[in-house]
């Protein structure tokens, strides 16, 4: 604090008709506890009838003025600097800019409204709602768009791009084979434990190769298959085209011409498209051998019985109505995972959001399908 510093002070002189409010010294940060305890020992705000006099202030600061403000009303308090000629011009635009500033900052902050919990509640499923519908439609679009631009590449080899197909198929196809013979291996294995503990009781445990046979044929092979892609393929896709997103790559491709849909969306989709059937397929052969090696071993039912017994039963449309299905679902799970990655933001987070989010999108769609399918299926008695 300097020598020549003056401590601020506010006097009401109540000797004059009206009172008139008398502002001297300094009004600073240095000086600011004292001056609040002065603010708050007259009351704010001031009466309205109260003239002010400013002829005797010294130096002011935002501090200072932010105290007036309180004292006098923001209002009040520019339109009392723009009338008092004895102000100087900064300390007007200082006042003026402390005003504004005040203003804003109560129309940006609101008091927040009381709201009903059922009313909230309501307003939180309204805004889901709309937000999901609003992704339908959104995911409608990108479908069409991956038609259309299908439709205008297809008739010109010249555009085709094997070469990142082919790293797709592999990426997609050959790199799940293990996990999706696994999985679907012990699956087959619990179907027929499971089969042949619930049969057992009506003496009909033969039957469990039917079992096995015909729900993987129909439904577990194809639909097993889906949720592994939905969650290793469809996220893999978000992840890549969002981090490009992220790093404005796509932006690149745009400036240089290139339609992104083409370069990036087509050979994910394609490949997608050839290596779920293919999976499926394996998916089938997986299950029955894993219902087979239990059947072989808990029901003594030998491989060339169950082979047998399988030829019999088991016509070939149960095996063409699975397979049917998974050029589907590859089409919706590698156009969700796309649609996603293209909606990633320029963070990280963002990008984990997302991924986060296709993987759900993606199961969501393949059960839903399913289930309609195989509802379809019992009613054509396919």
């Amino acid at each position: 604090m300097g020598a020549d510093s003056i401590e601020g002070t506010a006097r009401l002189d109540t000797a004059t008709t009206p009172a008139r409010l008398l502002v001297a010294g300094d009004w600073t940060l240095a000086h600011y506890p004292a001056l609040q305890r002065t603010v708050a020992a007259l009351g704010a705000p001031l009466a309205v009838e109260a003239a002010v006099d400013f002829s005797a202030l010294g130096r002011l600061d935002t501090a200072g003025a932010t105290l007036l403000a309180g004292l006098l009303g923001a209002r009040r308090l520019d339109a009392l600097a723009a009338a008092d000629g004895s102000l100087p011009a900064a300390r007007r635009a200082l006042l003026r800019l402390v005003d504004q500033a005040l203003e804003s900052w109560e129309t940006a902050a609101p008091r927040p409204r009381r709201v009903p919990a059922v009313l909230a509640l309501l307003e939180r499923i309204g805004r889901t709602m709309a937000a999901l519908w609003r992704q339908q439609l959104l995911l409608l679009g990108f479908i069409g768009l991956t038609l259309q631009t299908l439709a205008r590449v297809l008739p010109r080899p010249r555009r085709w791009r094997p070469t990142p197909l082919a790293a797709h198929v592999e990426q997609t196809g050959m790199d799940a084979i293990p996990i999706v013979a696994l999985l679907t291996f012990m699956v087959g294995a619990v179907v027929a434990f499971l089969g042949a503990t619930v049969l057992k009781d009506f003496g009909a445990s033969i039957y469990t190769v039917d079992l096995v046979a015909f729900s993987f044929l129909r439904e577990f092979g194809v639909l097993l298959t889906a949720i592994l892609m939905a969650g290793r393929t469809a996220s893999a896709f978000t992840a890549q085209i969002g981090s490009m997103k992220a790093n404005e790559e796509i932006d690149a491709i745009r400036a240089l011409g290139l339609d992104p849909m083409e370069l990036l969306v087509l050979p994910r989709v394609l490949a997608l498209l050839v290596s779920l059937p293919m999976l499926t397929f394996l998916a089938m052969l997986s299950g029955i051998a894993g219902g087979m090696l239990v059947c072989a071993l808990a029901l003594d039912v030998p491989p060339a019985m169950f082979l047998d017994m399988f030829k019999q039963d088991v016509g070939v449309r149960h095996f063409l109505l699975g397979l049917c299905k998974a050029p589907v679902f590859a089409f919706l799970i590698a156009v969700i995972g796309c649609l996603e990655g293209f909606k990633v933001g320029g963070s990280a987070q963002s990008v984990g959001e997302h991924t986060t989010s296709s993987v759900v999108q993606s199961i969501f769609v393949v059960i839903l399908i399913d289930a309609l399918a195989a509802l379809f299926f019992m009613e054509m008695d396919w």
